[in-house]
C-alpha cells in the first residue's frame, strides 16, 4: 500500500510539473513575436540607387522591411525610347531583389517582373526568359537569370520627390 502511495504521489508530481511546464511555454513563445511587429516598419530607411550610360538612367528607390519585403518606385529613361515609372513591390531572397514593376508606359499600365543582383553595394539589373500570365510578364526560371554589369546601379543620396 504505501509503495502504490508513493507512485500516485510521483506521478502527480509529475503530471504538476508538466502542466506548470506547458503554462509557461506560450508566455515564452510571444516574446519574440512582440519584437518582431515592432521592427516592421521600414528598419533599413529609403535606399536609392541609379545607372547612367549611354545618354540613358535607370533610378530605383525603395525600402526594405524586417521580413525582407520591397517597396518603392523605379523608373526607365531609356535612350530612344519612351520613359516609363512606377513601383516596385517584392521581396529580397538572399542578394537578389525580386520585384513587381508596376508602370505606365505610352498610356498603358503594365506589371513585369524585374530582378536585380545585390553586389558591393551595388544592384545589377537581370535578365532572362521570360512568360505572360494574367497580364503579368515573368520570369520564366529565376535560376537561370543573368546579370549583366552594364546594367549596375550605384548607390546615391536620395532626394526628396516634389
Amino acid at each position: 500500500m504505501r509503495k502504490i502511495i508513493l507512485l500516485s504521489a510521483l506521478a502527480l508530481t509529475v503530471f504538476v510539473s508538466c502542466k506548470k511546464e506547458t503554462a509557461v511555454t506560450p508566455a515564452i513563445q510571444e516574446i519574440p513575436k512582440a519584437p518582431k511587429s515592432a521592427a516592421q516598419p521600414d528598419p533599413s530607411g529609403n535606399q536609392c540607387y541609379a545607372s547612367t550610360a549611354n545618354n540613358s538612367t535607370i533610378w530605383m528607390s525603395f525600402n526594405v522591411n524586417s521580413n525582407q519585403e520591397v517597396n518603392g518606385k523605379l523608373s526607365y529613361s531609356l535612350y530612344g525610347k519612351d520613359k516609363n515609372e512606377g513601383t516596385l513591390i517584392g521581396n529580397v531572397y538572399g542578394d537578389t531583389l525580386i520585384a513587381d514593376y508596376t508602370f505606365d508606359s505610352e498610356g498603358v499600365s503594365s506589371v513585369r517582373q524585374v530582378a536585380f543582383l545585390q553586389k558591393d553595394g551595388t544592384y545589377i539589373e537581370g535578365y532572362g526568359d521570360v512568360v505572360e500570365a494574367n497580364g503579368k510578364v515573368s520570369f520564366k526560371d529565376k535560376k537561370t537569370l543573368k546579370f549583366d554589369i552594364k546594367n549596375t546601379l550605384t548607390k546615391i543620396d536620395c532626394v526628396d520627390e516634389k
